[in-house]
């Protein structure tokens, strides 16, 4: 008893300060890849080597359209390794959760000369609107009757809707005294009838589908739905197919998404305070 009260006191204090603090991150954490895009003069080795699709090419009339969708990226760093010109470097950056997934896509249009490089980036779009359009403002997309009823607590129902359980690692981690998301008043709950959130994982499986529904429909309004990790937005690596439906969206409304294989804890942490309207969206890395 007294040893472990010793090592109590030795040990002292571990758990984070995220979100009031910045986190603190290993060296050999690898986020989502920025891209140099006015300085890229060829996308076509990164888009090759990317396994699930997110770095997309299209020539069309002397045009070629470069498109990055977070929500397929797994942060793999393949993009990174094939793309000698050093315009696609891996980040830190994990800070992606956002309210609308077409956010999540960065597409840039650019002149293409005889050989197939790129010459001139014409144009840069951050989801459906220019980046340059973009307010730092960001308006709320959860309905207000959410924050008044939930306040600053709230009750998470997770759902494991086909998943790798990789996921299911991270959202773990939540509950241990490193992240303890309890200090936040965040806990997770047995029972969807006792839910404010849904927080599901997975391409959702079709032997899944029906089973998310009735959780969700057993879920009292008001609730929001956090889509968890690549799989979650579109279906990652397995998309859809005769066993998966894909995407949680497809199945459900969804309010949050969370991009990331797997989306670490703080990551994790970062789009549930978005869902609750305590922190604001950011802007994809450029």
């Amino acid at each position: 008893m007294f040893r472990i009260l010793k090592k109590t006191f030795d040990t002292g204090l571990v758990t984070i300060d995220y979100p009031d603090a910045p986190p603190r991150l290993s060296e050999n954490f690898r986020g989502a890849p920025r891209f140099h895009l006015a300085n890229w003069h060829d996308a076509r080795p990164a888009a090759e080597a990317c396994p699930t699709g997110a770095l997309s090419i299209r020539d069309y009339g002397g045009i070629r359209e470069v498109t990055m969708d977070y929500g397929l990226c797994i942060f793999c760093g393949e993009c990174g390794a094939a793309d000698q010109s050093g315009a696609v470097q891996m980040t830190r950056e994990f800070e992606l959760a956002v309210r609308d997934k077409a956010n999540l896509v960065l597409t840039a249009q650019y002149d293409v000369s005889f050989d197939g490089t790129q010459q001139h980036l014409r144009q840069l779009h951050r989801g459906l609107q220019p980046v340059e359009q973009d307010t730092a403002a960001l308006e709320l997309k959860v309905h207000q009757a959410i924050h008044q009823t939930l306040g600053r607590s709230l009750a998470i129902r997770e759902v494991d809707a086909g998943s790798c359980n990789g996921c299911e690692v991270e959202i773990v981690a939540l509950n241990n005294p490193v992240y303890d998301l309890e200090r936040l008043g965040i806990h997770f709950v047995a029972s969807p009838r006792h839910a404010d959130m849904l927080l599901v994982t997975g391409p959702v499986t079709r032997n899944m589908e029906l089973a998310l529904l009735k959780t969700y429909r057993a879920t009292p309004e008001p609730k929001v739905v956090v889509a968890v990790g690549a799989c979650g937005i579109s279906g990652g690596i397995f998309g859809r197919n005769y066993a998966t439906v894909g995407a949680v969206d497809q199945v459900v409304p969804v309010d949050v998404f969370i991009p990331g294989c797997p989306p670490r804890p703080h990551a994790l942490l970062h789009g549930i305070l978005l869902a609750l309207g305590r922190i604001a969206e950011k802007q994809l890395p450029l």
